[in-house]
């Protein structure tokens, strides 16, 4: 195959993971080894998702039952199918994305005008919100619990990834939070019963509010494939379909390969670099100038304005000019702007830190705000990935003696470490629409 032309986005992959390979202080000959066993396993070494199919939303489907689905379900995110493809072998044709529960939130604030009018109405609606949602809040509304419906590969295999994904069994845990936690049901059957949201569907919001481009693989590709569309790529979840079938058969995450790794600790390979100082390692991949905070007397809607403009999904809320970290916000905590009346009421003048303040009170027992998740320069791999797993969180954050931060570290950011593209990989191993869609 030719080499494609480069885009602005291949250009930004390349730096990130040239970044990557130059700070790591790792043998050599360790990092082909083991790119090498990533590059003999498989992708069909994985179980089918739990239940055996995969939950998937018509793109013609309301967002409010869009919103029903990802709820009853219990999930964050479904692969949006084309209505009027009955059946083709190519799923270029047959999926057109994948609707996320927190861009499906996004675009409601955007469209906030007519929600709050619906809220001020002093309908069921107004009272219903929170009232039986706001109740239940605690650690799972705020992303800290649930770990992947996971399985790990035969040491054969070398056991260095996990399969996750979507599934039609309701009540499994998913990847990372189990999705709505029953607020979908709240949100639905509020605000999402009143115009435009009742009428519009998720094909027409679908183009606008994606983070990232639908490339699936095949059963019968690598597991390295996997990891670089992960890791240098940014994708956050992988769809896996079978060949001569455009129906996906799994889903393979971020926060899925995370645990996996976890689930390697004692293995030499794993422990010869977890037990590295993440700073011998590079990390974190960027300065402190690059670090994208929010300050706690700024708006909220300035936080999640800086996420979607950078394609992030948390931010370290700081203060003072030494950027101490004081909390964190992510894009799933857009949700308790419509959980509790007061909040969405005035989420045009909120700041972050009486948006942590009021989610704090809604937590039963303690009231406090929830610590950020943080480390220092010279703890391990090995912590930091154990800190990611067991809290089910998709970043750390890394802080000076002064609790300054002064770094971040992601999922992308870890599976990295593990990894590097061999020569012409890319070429080789996908196809034109994944390089098209990439940016190449």
């Amino acid at each position: 195959m030719a080499q494609a032309s480069k885009g602005p986005k291949s250009t930004s992959y390349d730096a990130y993971f040239e970044n990557v390979q130059s700070r790591k202080m790792l043998p050599q000959s360790l990092q082909e080894t083991l790119t090498a066993a990533f590059a003999r396993i498989p992708v069909s070494s994985f179980p089918e998702v739990p239940g055996g199919k995969v939950i998937e939303i018509p793109a013609d489907t309301s967002i409010g039952d869009a919103v029903r689905v990802l709820s009853e379900s219990n999930i964050m995110s479904a692969p949006v199918r084309n209505p009027d493809i009955e059946y083709t072998t190519d799923w270029r044709e047959t999926y057109l994305g994948i609707i996320d529960y927190a861009a499906i939130v996004l675009w409601v604030l955007e469209t906030a005008g007519v929600a709050a009018a619906a809220l001020s109405a002093g309908s069921a609606a107004a009272t219903g919100v929170g009232a039986g949602a706001a109740g239940t809040l605690g650690a799972i509304a705020l992303g800290a619990t649930g770990p992947a419906a996971i399985a790990g590969l035969t040491v054969a295999a070398v056991g260095a990834a996990v399969a996750g994904g979507l599934s039609a069994e309701k009540g499994m845990a998913k990847d990372a939070p189990t999705a709505a936690d029953k607020l979908g049901e709240d949100f639905y059957k509020v605000i999402l019963q009143e115009e435009p949201f009742k009428s519009t569907t998720v094909k027409s919001i679908l183009k606008s509010y994606r983070w990232a481009p639908f490339i699936p693989v095949a059963t019968d590709s690598s597991m390295l494939s996997v990891l670089l569309l992960l890791s240098k790529y940014r994708l956050r979840n992988v769809p896996v379909i079978e060949t001569g079938n455009s129906s996906i058969r799994n889903f393979i995450t971020q926060s899925a390969v995370i645990h996996g790794l976890e689930r390697c600790k004692g293995r030499d390979w794993f422990d010869c670099i977890s037990a590295n100082p993440i700073s011998k390692l590079g990390l974190p991949f960027m300065t402190p100038d690059e670090v994208v905070s929010v300050q706690s007397d700024e708006l909220i809607l300035e936080a999640f304005k800086k996420m979607k403009d950078n394609q992030i999904g948390g931010l370290p809320v700081v203060e003072g000019p030494k950027k101490q970290i004081v909390g964190s916000v992510s894009i799933r905590d857009i949700r308790f702007l419509l959980l509790k009346p007061e909040l969405f009421s005035s989420f045009r003048v909120l700041t972050v830190k009486d948006f942590m303040n009021t989610i704090a009170s809604a937590i039963p027992h303690t009231g406090k705000v929830i610590r950020p998740l943080t480390c220092k320069p010279d703890e391990t791999l090995g912590s930091v990935i154990h800190a990611l797993a067991s809290n089910s969180v998709h970043r750390i954050y890394v802080v000076g003696d002064d609790n300054g931060v002064t770094g971040v570290i992601t999922l992308r950011d870890v599976i990295s470490c593990f990894i590097f593209e061999p020569p012409n990989f890319f070429d080789n191993y996908f196809g034109f629409a994944a390089q098209e869609m990439l940016g190449y």
